[in-house]
């Protein structure tokens, strides 16, 4: 009769290879993640009267304001102007990682 539990004599096969599959798509998104990290991701507010420029590890790396939009008589739409442009930059940074990472999950719920 055969014994039950453990692996006597190292892992089966087929776990081996899952082992290292596992291995392999841990490499592969730590690759993945770097990548998104170094690319930047711009958005616009207030019909371009404020670009914001972001990496995709959502660090701000810039922010442009053109003269006519700042008022000193309307500051708060000038704040808006640049809330708006960080949230979608920051918008185009989630995207794009739920793109790169998403896809090499696939269906196992990470």
């Amino acid at each position: 009769m055969a014994k039950r539990g453990g692996f006597p004599g190292g892992m089966p096969g087929s776990m081996s290879t899952l082992m290292k599959q596992a291995q392999r798509m841990q490499r592969q998104m730590e690759e993945s993640k770097k990548a998104l990290e170094e690319k930047e991701f711009s958005a616009k507010a207030g019909g371009g009267a404020v670009e914001v420029t972001v990496d995709g590890a959502k660090t701000v790396k810039g922010i442009r304001i053109a003269p006519e939009a700042v008022d000193p008589e309307d500051v708060e739409m000038l704040q808006d102007m640049i809330v708006a442009a960080v949230n979608e930059a920051m918008k185009q940074v989630d995207e794009a990682s739920e793109q790169l990472l998403g896809g090499m999950t696939g269906g196992l719920g990470f």
